[in-house]
């Protein structure tokens, strides 16, 4: 096996086994449709069987049939370098194919990146009076960014911030709190308790991110920064903070997928190289 090979594997194990403990697994034509029970949460999408081979059109509706079933997001995630021949499929059957940079990091640790004069970072702490809250404004913040996608500063601040802020369910609280004592994923965020320097009006969580891991594999997801507060490395200085929280708990392989070409131009600066394509499909 060479190394490329043991990466995908590596990386492809790790997307099966994410989901399966919040989970009840269908098979349906060569994929997995992962149902989320008992956990709040976003749901999960369906992905290829482990080993499987690139479906066909009619085997990609049979699992959105399902999905409409359930009332489920007619969502597919997948690796082209692990299951090519799937793309033309998808969008045969319908679907718009996201092609994201998917990348790995190649270095023993993200170089520092400076953050602007006000911010500071942290990671959160289930035992922390501010969890609930830090969870929900975290929350808030991504929805902002990935609503405003891009690397270009947008017109969505503090105000919209705190109107989309809502108060989560304690349940969803609670089962987040557990997979952060129990390792499995590491929160940040980046706050400005009296505002940034040069802009004073940017005050509370401008920024936050998290990863998921299971064994020595994370993967870095969520990455958000308040659109009218980029071009400031706060996203960065996240990203390098999750990072260096899951290297130091004994994680060997660390990836993610960029959103485009601009963004992984940005993950790159902190040791990020680009290994293959994640494809994310939805209906078009």
């Amino acid at each position: 096996m060479t190394d490329s090979d043991a990466l995908f594997g590596a990386l492809e194990t790790f997307c099966d086994a994410v989901p399966r403990d919040r989970c009840r697994v269908e098979r349906i034509a060569g994929f997995d449709l992962f149902v989320r029970e008992g956990v709040p949460g976003h749901p999960f999408y369906a992905r290829p069987a482990l080993g499987a081979p690139a479906g066909t059109a009619a085997d990609i509706a049979a699992v959105r049939a399902r999905q409409r079933e359930l009332g489920l997001p007619e969502a597919f995630e997948w690796v082209d370098e692990t299951t090519p021949g799937l793309i033309e499929p998808a969008r045969a059957a319908g679907l718009a194919v996201q092609l994201a940079p998917l990348m790995v990091l190649t270095t023993d640790a993200p170089p520092p990146v400076r953050i602007p004069v006000g911010a500071t970072l942290r990671l959160l702490d289930p035992d922390d009076e501010t969890f609930a809250a830090d969870l929900a404004a975290s929350a808030a913040v991504a929805d902002l960014a990935f609503a405003d996608g891009g690397t270009a500063v947008g017109a969505a601040g503090p105000a919209e911030r705190d109107e989309t802020t809502g108060t989560l369910d304690a349940d969803r609280v609670a089962a987040e709190a557990e997979l952060i004592r129990t390792g499995r994923h590491v929160r940040a965020l980046a706050e400005s308790p009296q505002g940034l320097e040069g802009a004073e009006a940017l005050r509370g969580v401008v920024a936050a991110g998290s990863a998921g891991r299971v064994g020595p594999v994370a993967e870095v997801v969520g990455v958000g920064t308040l659109p009218v507060a980029r071009r400031r490395g706060l996203g960065l200085a996240v990203t390098a903070t999750v990072v260096r929280a899951v290297l130091a708990a004994g994680v060997r392989v660390v990836f993610l997928s960029a959103d485009n070409e601009d963004v992984a131009a940005l993950y790159a600066r902190l040791g990020f190289t680009r290994i293959g394509t994640s494809c994310i499909a939805e209906p078009a």
